[in-house]
């Protein structure tokens, strides 16, 4: 699979859209933000073209004047690429990540029971480092 650039504040909600919508027109992207927090359509209109520019989205086609675009890189490896950037910031160690999350109740007793059941299915695959 080919490296996932780095997707900023703005791309990341872009992005969502996308993900949630399918293909849209640059017209259509703004409408999944809140009213309050939408961003004017040549904001957008820069921003989709620098992901076009990143190879995160593609112009599937054009209608009338209307360019329409759909997501390149599922929200999956756009995640895993942003947590494993985040986690290289504490030295690739997730435990002072999950001590701060439990700590500021962000991380609750059956997250954490997911998670070793997650942790167990691995382990039973042959999938666990």
């Amino acid at each position: 699979m080919a490296k996932i650039p780095n997707l900023t504040r703005l791309e990341l909600p872009i992005m969502d859209a996308l993900w949630a919508g399918g293909a849209l027109s640059i017209r259509e992207i703004p409408q999944s933000f809140p009213s309050e927090k939408r961003p004017a359509y040549t904001t957008v209109q820069t921003m989709v073209y620098r992901l076009e520019g990143k190879k995160v989205v593609h112009r599937l086609k054009k209608i009338s004047n209307a360019h329409i675009f759909e997501a390149l890189v599922s929200r999956q490896a756009a995640q895993r690429r942003l947590i494993d950037d985040f986690l290289a910031r504490f030295g690739g160690k997730a435990q002072p990540v999950m001590a701060q999350l439990i700590e500021t109740g962000r991380l609750s007793l059956k997250d954490i029971e997911d998670a070793e059941s997650t942790l167990r299915r691995l382990a039973k695959q042959g999938k666990q480092p």
